[in-house]
């Protein structure tokens, strides 16, 4: 059952900005260990950063709190070679989550500069695929 849906959308050059000032004090603020190691593993550009930033943003609008109640680093975008995106929720955002009887969250990502955005749907029940 669909429960919520959310979008972000992050002009690139304003995160391109944030980390040529801010870096590693940036990433440590936002994203998990995980997300930063494939970050630097994969030399990640500004607007993949960026896009991802929109998915952390959008899928606390689909679960239903945005930011405040929960963090942007408790949403954690997981991308693994050759798969899509995919969402896992930590501390207050899984918990809230979990109160609303979301099971996942689905999340897509595109940048085209000058914008990187993302959609994410929060649902309930089994795996949606068809």
């Amino acid at each position: 059952m669909f429960i919520g849906v959310g979008v972000d959308l992050v002009a690139i050059k304003r995160v391109k900005d944030i980390l040529d000032r801010f870096s590693d004090r940036f990433l440590d603020r936002i994203f998990t260990e995980r997300e930063k190691q494939n970050f630097h593993e994969y030399k990640g550009s500004a607007a993949s950063l960026a896009a991802r930033f929109a998915a952390k943003e959008a899928s606390l609008k689909a679960i239903g709190c945005g930011i405040g109640p929960a963090a942007l680093k408790e949403v954690e975008i997981i991308t693994l070679p050759g798969k899509e995106p995919s969402v896992k929720l930590h501390g207050e955002a899984s918990r809230l989550a979990r109160n609303k009887k979301i099971t996942a969250v689905a999340v897509s990502l595109t940048h085209e500069p000058p914008f990187a955005c993302a959609i994410a749907a929060a649902y309930s029940g089994p795996d949606p695929s068809f």
